[in-house]
């Protein structure tokens, strides 16, 4: 029997073997996925160099470890089709959560001329967009993966992802390169309360 006619026999019985358990659609997303997730660790890597700050310094080494994790459970599973050796993981971001309200008077920004220019509110911003483009590649790749091994791997990474992004939120913020503004209360308070819980829904479950 050659290997056509077996790959064809076993779609008709339903015991396709696990590494070819992929839809074609679903593994170009998920190959999309795994380019946003290099794309983010070589920017973590390449812009790293420029890190001035420690602090900054030990988020991105943390991260850029626990991304190349992700990465090979990610192709593993991809390969496989299976369980990966090493499962997802939890990633445990060490800034506290404070973040500081209200907006403070600079200079107005320009895109940098000169790779010499670069600084930790760049970095950290390029961190942040290449952890939002992983988290939107992540999403959309897991909503319609077949392979039911790798549709969790992706779903469990995005809260992971989530939190390094929060991380590095949380940092810009503590730096004044994200500021918060805020509605004034009666605003906030009309918001807050513009919507009123469905009644007799509780414990129909």
């Amino acid at each position: 029997m050659n290997n056509q006619q077996q790959f064809h026999n076993e779609q008709q019985s339903g015991q396709i073997p696990a590494q070819q358990n992929h839809g074609g659609h679903a593994l170009l997303d998920a190959d999309e996925a795994l380019g946003a997730l290099m794309s983010g660790m070589e920017q973590f890597i390449i812009f790293g160099e420029h890190i001035q700050d420690q602090e900054l310094s030990s988020i991105n080494e943390r991260q850029k470890a626990f991304l190349s994790q992700v990465y090979n459970t990610f192709v593993e599973t991809m390969k496989t089709g299976q369980d990966p050796t090493v499962p997802t993981q939890t990633y445990m971001m060490q800034m506290p959560t404070t973040v500081t309200y209200g907006m403070q008077q600079s200079a107005p920004k320009s895109p940098i001329q000169s790779s010499t220019e670069l600084n930790d509110e760049c970095v950290s911003t390029y961190m942040m967009n290449a952890l939002k483009s992983m988290a939107s590649n992540f999403t959309l790749a897991s909503l319609e993966a077949t392979n039911p091994v790798l549709r969790r791997v992706l779903a469990d990474s995005i809260p992971n992802i989530i939190e390094m992004a929060y991380e590095i939120f949380l940092y810009q913020n503590k730096n004044q390169y994200y500021q918060v503004p805020q509605l004034n209360a009666q605003d906030m308070s009309i918001i807050q309360n513009s919507y009123a819980p469905i009644q007799g829904t509780q414990g129909t479950h």
